[in-house]
């Protein structure tokens, strides 16, 4: 049967809901600008889009002027429309995670009022939000979050669709951009965008014998816009690079997921930890979440056939999702995102269920959670790494300790309006003390994200950059400086992940640290990025090489005295003996 709402949330305060959303906005976006990009995913992203926007060319993506076929281009199309209208920058390139994050939201919410209500959508939305790891993906350039938001409308929109008092009109209309959606996460991420949703509408079919449900998702129409949402791009891009469908479809599907040829592995427990932090704030509400599903809240019944069952639905979707990665021989934090939607619309509604009595407990777990991290920011101050020296750490354990008190601030706030408001504006507190210390913690990590991405070196290096001279990347692919310098690397001897590209084209890179020095020695300007110890081994060589910038991680050099550099000492004539 349809959940129904407890009275105390009855009369819901429109003005507190509106101030609620345009706060949740302006943090969001607001902080796009926040920190400086992180590598790899950040930097090589940007940079992509940055090449994109400068060449014009939207089919043949490249990074660092090679060709850079892992992955498709929605994420990077989107981002260079953000520098077309608002030029080259840090938060645009964050734009495209930020409005996918809030897209995926919305439509979580809509979804949930359509199936549960308004009052459980509303808490669906501060779970979503106040879950760490959607709040952070949000604003961490990768293609996670943008799959992410795409699959959450898949989801979303599909559920919209099942809804029993749909119209004809209306199921066919969410059904048809269900399946846009599906091809947005194609065109993101790959074949990954539609074996996500078929595997979990699989499973949940064999689950409920809910056969019919397959009749109702308009396949023979879905699937002809599905083709013309992403058949374009495929085609173009395999009639200019005839390489291009075995490396994307065999090398970046089949042996990405069969192996671990990418290094990137982990145990079928890898996504577990990562699951917990991600929705921490909510693991209390496991149990009610649990009973969602059993009690199939949100099941209209008396409907034609079987009838759909939304929470079932949204827990399966979680469960195929998390299964379907850590199977996977390649793990990586994001690959997980795509299931906190589901969660947060399970969250939701056992918000909407919960008494006060069990909300108090909620609370005082995050109250000891917010007194732990405060304890901790004076031992984070403590530490003390070769990247990132104590001072580094003093100050981040500023932020963390600014953090926590937000999160203690809120947490008493939560228990106070629970005292004397009920329960809506507590959990609203309770949720937005956790976005905001995870927002504040986010940020405190450009103490070493600014170190990391090598912008202080900026300014040095570019009062020696002259028109068209080459930057080489001696041993090392540097995923930030490049789009800092509005550059490409020529890649020397390890091609690191352009190792495609540089077969492709062979002539942009040069394979042997000889074949660089006897260019470096030919008379033309250039300047090189290497790491401290290839300096050190170059400079025993007697290489000529000017120090222009350096930090720990790396070292730029030219091969000419830039302007100010003290001329070498001449050597001196022996003097006569009186």
């Amino acid at each position: 049967m349809r959940s129904s709402s407890p009275s105390r949330y009855d009369g819901l305060p429109v003005g507190m809901i509106a101030l609620v959303v345009v706060a949740v906005l302006l943090v969001w976006f607001g902080t796009l600008d926040a920190r400086h990009l992180l590598r790899p995913d950040e930097g090589r992203y940007a940079e992509i889009s940055r090449e994109m926007f400068a060449s014009g060319d939207w089919v043949t993506i490249r990074y660092n002027a090679l060709k850079y076929f892992e992955k498709p281009p929605f994420h990077m199309w989107v981002t260079t429309i953000a520098y077309e209208l608002f030029g080259v920058g840090d938060w645009q390139a964050r734009l495209c995670v930020a409005l996918s994050g809030i897209v995926g939201l919305a439509a979580t919410v809509l979804a949930a009022a359509r199936w549960f209500g308004i009052r459980a959508a509303l808490l669906a939305g501060l779970a979503l939000v106040a879950a760490p790891m959607w709040s952070v993906a949000g604003h961490f350039n990768s293609l996670d979050m943008t799959l992410s938001g795409a699959l959450a409308c898949v989801l979303a929109f599909m559920m919209l669709a099942q809804h029993p008092e749909a119209t004809p009109a209306a199921r066919r209309g969410w059904m048809l951009a269900c399946w846009v959606a599906m091809g947005v996460a194609i065109l993101t991420k790959g074949l990954v965008g539609i074996a996500l949703p078929g595997l979990v509408l699989v499973v949940y079919t064999l689950t409920t014998r809910d056969f019919g449900l397959w009749r109702r998702l308009h396949l023979p129409t879905g699937i002809v816009v599905l083709l013309a949402v992403t058949v374009p791009w495929f085609w173009l891009i395999s009639r200019t690079n005839p390489d291009f469908p075995h490396f994307f479809f065999i090398h970046e599907h089949w042996d990405r997921y069969t192996s671990t040829v990418h290094s990137r592995k982990g145990s079928v427990w890898y996504f577990v930890p990562l699951l917990v932090a991600g929705f921490l704030p909510w693991l209390g509400l496991t149990p009610r979440m649990w009973d969602t599903v059993r009690e199939r809240a949100g099941t209209v019944l008396g409907a034609s056939g079987k009838p759909f069952q939304p929470a079932l639905m949204a827990f399966l979707w979680f469960i195929a999702i998390f299964a379907f990665f850590s199977l996977s021989g390649s793990k990586l934090p994001g690959y997980i995102v795509p299931v906190f939607p589901a969660l947060a619309m399970l969250a939701g509604v056992a918000l909407d269920q919960i008494n006060e009595r069990s909300w108090k407990r909620q609370i005082n777990a995050l109250l000891v959670l917010a007194v732990v991290g405060l304890i901790a920011a004076p031992v984070v101050a403590t530490l003390d790494r070769p990247t990132n020296p104590n001072e580094v750490f003093r100050a981040f354990a500023v932020y963390i300790g600014v953090a926590f008190a937000v999160l203690l601030a809120g947490m008493l706030l939560a228990r106070r309006l629970l005292r004397t408001r009920g329960l809506l504006p507590s959990i609203t507190a309770f949720a937005l003390a956790m976005y905001l210390t995870c927002t504040i913690g986010l940020m405190g990590h450009e103490v070493m994200g600014r170190r990391a991405s090598g912008v202080d070196m900026v300014p040095a290096i570019q009062a020696v950059l002259k028109p068209d001279m080459p930057l080489y990347g001696v041993g090392v692919l540097d995923h930030t400086l490049p789009f800092y310098l509005g550059l490409t690397l020529t890649m020397v001897e390890h091609p690191d992940e352009l190792e495609f590209g540089v077969q492709q084209e062979p002539a942009k890179w040069i394979p042997t640290v000889d074949q660089f020095l006897a260019r470096w020695r030919d008379g033309q300007p250039a300047m090189g990025i290497m790491s401290p110890d290839t300096y050190d081994s170059l400079a025993a060589r007697q290489i000529p090489m000017y120090v222009v910038a350096r930090d720990v991680r790396r070292v730029v050099v030219s091969n000419f005295p830039p302007p100010g550099t003290p001329a070498p000492a001449q050597p001196q004539e022996p003097r006569s003996a009186p």
